[in-house]
């Protein structure tokens, strides 16, 4: 399974610590190309490399970290995601004023799914602080809760799989319309939340 990240900001950077903890490879992509991220990889380490977008697009499971209002941007022009999983990490805030987007009273997953043709998105690790979702999510005795949303339920088996080996606590809140709503930001009472699970 390879893995790609599009956005190399906090959000972006914190889910290649996650996976570099756990030895899973991603190809990590900004807008200003690989070799701007050199040094950013070198920190995480081995598992994670610089690539460019496309490289990232191309993986079978993407995740997609960035400013809402680059988004657009950072979706456009790619190909059909043909049926491969898109994690929507982002929240609708626009940078740098952090006022909450206009989203014609859709939920943001809705909004994101419109621009990232042909995939199956998930709705997830959009709801933790960045320095939280990086940290080890072994806590307090416990498992550190990521929520995730989606529309199709093999989507959200696979997701939820990842975030297992991850040795964060999956909490599946149903679908994007619904439960995409309980953990967006601005607007759903789940986000800033770290939960714990004891099993």
């Amino acid at each position: 399974m390879s893995i790609g990240i599009i956005g190399a900001g906090n959000i972006g950077r914190a889910i290649a610590a996650t996976l570099a903890r756990k030895g899973l490879a991603a190809t990590l992509s900004n807008s200003r190309g690989p070799e701007s991220l050199a040094a950013t990889v070198a920190e995480l380490g081995p598992a994670i490399t610089a690539g460019t977008r496309e490289d990232a697009a191309a993986s079978d499971i993407v995740f997609v970290a960035v400013n809402w209002s680059k988004l657009p941007g950072a979706l456009a022009g790619l190909p059909d995601f043909g049926g491969r999983i898109v994690i929507d990490a982002n929240n609708a805030i626009e940078a740098p004023l952090f006022r909450p987007a206009d989203l014609g009273g859709r939920a943001s997953s809705e909004v994101v799914s419109g621009m990232a043709r042909g995939a199956r998105l998930v709705k997830a690790f959009n709801h933790l602080r960045p320095d939280v979702l990086a940290a080890d999510p072994a806590a307090e005795g416990g498992r550190r809760v990521l929520f995730l949303s989606g529309d199709q339920p093999e989507a959200k088996a696979e997701v939820s799989a990842l975030i297992e080996r991850l040795g964060f606590a999956p909490i599946d809140l149903g679908t994007l319309t619904g439960g995409g709503r309980l953990a967006q930001f601005p607007g759903g009472p789940l986000p800033a939340l770290n939960l714990v699970r004891f099993d």
